[in-house]
């Protein structure tokens, strides 16, 4: 009895977990009602103590989407750089960076708003549209737009953004290493792990790192 009371409990607990299948539905809608071209658009980056947070915009070609598009946080690294190749040859992309010290005089939500918008206003051609990841449609976009929570798990554009905003954060991460070397920016990204905290306190900030991010923000007021 007791089996057979917990085993609809374990089911039920795994199709919470399960992550939405990203697809083209929306954008197919979209496009259905004369928006031709529109634009996925993502953010890279909100979180790491160090670097630029980078947008990108992507308009997927209806008819050549690479295979495999998903949240890029879902996929390996040697994946991302695959479908990122593949993404740029067959899509229209755009990519924005807002900076550490635009980070620190505006916030990060701000900055990554700004990002998103020059990257959608960056596109090669206008956008019809645009379907942006988050809860927030970024001021001054110049095209209309709707914001999707978990957008990049959803919708194949977004998916596609993710990818591109990550891959191209990372590799300036990775030039960001031989410039600034002992803080293992290639390996970590900025993100705020162990290493990364221990070589802040025995080097001291570099140019890159964010003053307003604790605990950068915590040893400037000591």
């Amino acid at each position: 009895m007791v089996q057979n009371r917990s085993a609809p409990r374990q089911r039920q607990s795994s199709q919470k977990r399960a992550r939405p299948i990203a697809d083209f539905r929306v954008e197919a809608g979209h496009i259905a009602n004369g928006r031709n071209r529109v634009a996925g658009v993502d953010e890279a980056g909100r979180g790491p103590l160090a670097g630029p947070v980078s947008a990108a915009a992507v308009v997927l070609d209806p008819d050549n989407i690479p295979a495999g598009l998903a949240d890029s946080k879902t996929l390996s690294e040697s994946r991302r750089e695959i479908l990122f190749e593949q993404i740029c040859r067959a899509a229209s992309v755009s990519v924005a960076f807002s900076s550490s010290a635009t980070i620190d005089r505006i916030n990060i939500r701000q900055a990554s708003l700004d990002a998103m918008a020059r990257a959608v206003a960056g596109l090669p051609a206008a956008a019809d549209f645009a379907l942006v990841d988050g809860r927030d449609v970024p001021d001054g976009l110049a095209v209309d737009a709707s914001a999707i929570v978990g957008g990049d798990g959803k919708c194949l554009s977004i998916a596609a953004a993710s990818i591109v905003a990550k891959v191209m954060r990372d590799r300036l991460m990775m030039r960001y290493d031989g410039i600034y070397p002992g803080f293992g920016f290639a390996g970590h990204k900025g993100y705020g792990t162990k290493a990364h905290r221990n070589a802040i306190v025995e080097h001291g900030p570099c140019p890159i790192h964010r003053m307003t991010f604790a605990p950068l923000k915590t040893s400037m007021q000591d």
